[in-house]
């Protein structure tokens, strides 16, 4: 079978076809393909592009995957646990309940994505971005968004325990009912953000951070104080 062009549309993918792919020494672009639960850790697939595929439950775990471009892609429960994902762009993409455990996500870009119940546990995550995302439920213990500016994310439930936010921005973003235990935020400008479900006496968190008079007076409110 030759292998000798860069575009892969409209097939089912599977690790076999992968290998053959890869023989080839160029990177690849998967357009409108079926990837679900094909097996391609431990492969070495950067600078690949998938465009509109099929993910759900793909394996990528420990797979190299630096530079690639995953767009209007859809992988509920893809597996990424340990992928090397620096440098990656992520656009309008579904990966809901991924796992991205102990993966390396510096200098990657999420935009317009679904990560609902994402797993991002113990990552390596300097200089990543995300706008208009959905973080709902997910967790991202102990992660670092110092000095971000973050733009239409939606952190509503999400495990944000021991997340630095010191000095970030936030721009039209919710924390409703996030998991805010021992998280930080210091010189950060919440005055953009939906800090519903916060009681006053976890109010002590946001020391040192700017809120918006409204929002002082919603937390005046849940302690049945009015703001005149």
């Amino acid at each position: 079978m030759s292998v000798d062009v860069a575009l892969v549309e409209s097939r089912m993918v599977d690790r076999e076809f992968v290998t053959k792919l890869l023989a080839a020494g160029a990177p690849v672009v998967i357009k409108d393909c079926d990837l679900q639960e094909a097996d391609l850790s431990g492969l070495r697939m950067a600078q690949w592009r998938f465009e509109n595929c099929r993910l759900s439950k793909v394996n990528f775990q420990a797979t190299d995957l630096e530079g690639a471009r995953f767009e209007g892609s859809r992988g509920p429960f893809a597996n990424f646990v340990g992928a090397h994902l620096d440098d990656v762009v992520f656009s309008k993409c579904d990966f809901n309940n991924a796992n991205f455990t102990e993966a390396r996500l510096n200098e990657a870009e999420f935009s317009g994505c679904k990560l609902t119940g994402a797993r991002m546990v113990r990552i390596k995550f300097m200089g990543v971005s995300f706008t208009e995302t959905l973080l709902i439920a997910a967790q991202l213990p102990a992660v670092s968004f110092r000095k971000m500016i973050i733009v239409k994310v939606d952190f509503s439930s999400a495990d944000l325990s021991r997340c630095d936010f010191r000095d970030a921005v936030f721009d039209d973003c919710s924390f409703r009912d996030a998991h805010l235990v021992d998280a930080r935020f210091e010189g950060a400008d919440l005055r953009g953000a939906d800090l519903g479900g916060l009681r006053l006496h976890d109010a002590r968190k946001f020391k040192g951070a700017t809120i918006s008079r409204s929002q002082a007076g919603d937390l005046l409110a849940e302690m049945g104080l009015k703001v005149r």
